[in-house]
């Protein structure tokens, strides 16, 4: 069997657009997240893949709650703003109306939502370390349409 080097079908798994929040001490960031699902309902748990080797996923990996915030269809600017990247010092919320959860997580506002998650065990996965994270807390703040991402390719982002 023959399979394209993009692997179109792989590709082409919908998944929704999210900004993956955390906290180290003082320190916070934002990235962008795409690849989540749902993966039990007792308890609430959800898949998370990170990139291995960036900060977040030490983060993570220690231990650090974090939370998921759902992106709505109109809100593509978010994809420019988190997409990039931040250093561990950088602020990546300037400019965004923010508020906290009861943990005392950076959320955003206009999210259609977001989940909060306690990491409970991972597995690598080649480029991507995948958590398994408990959803502690799950706050609808907005009911909107969710962004949703299909990618040409298997291969990349």
């Amino acid at each position: 069997m023959s399979e394209s080097p993009s692997m179109p079908v792989l590709g082409r798994v919908p998944s929704g657009i999210f900004i993956l929040t955390i906290r180290d001490g003082e320190r916070e960031t934002g990235m962008l997240a795409s690849w989540v699902q749902q993966a039990g309902f007792d308890p609430p748990t959800v898949t998370v893949a990170v990139k291995s080797g960036r900060y977040v996923e030490q983060w993570i990996t220690a231990g650090r709650e974090f939370a998921l915030c759902l992106l709505a269809e109109d809100q593509k600017a978010m994809l420019g703003h988190f997409g990039r990247g931040f250093e561990p010092d950088e602020p990546a919320f300037e400019g965004l109306d923010l508020s906290r959860s009861a943990s005392g997580l950076p959320v955003l506002d206009r999210a259609i939502g977001y989940l909060e998650c306690q990491p409970k065990t991972h597995l690598d996965s080649g480029d991507h370390r995948i958590f398994l994270a408990q959803v502690v807390d799950d706050r609808l703040l907005h009911d909107e349409p969710p962004m949703v991402h299909v990618r040409k390719s298997g291969l990349r982002y």
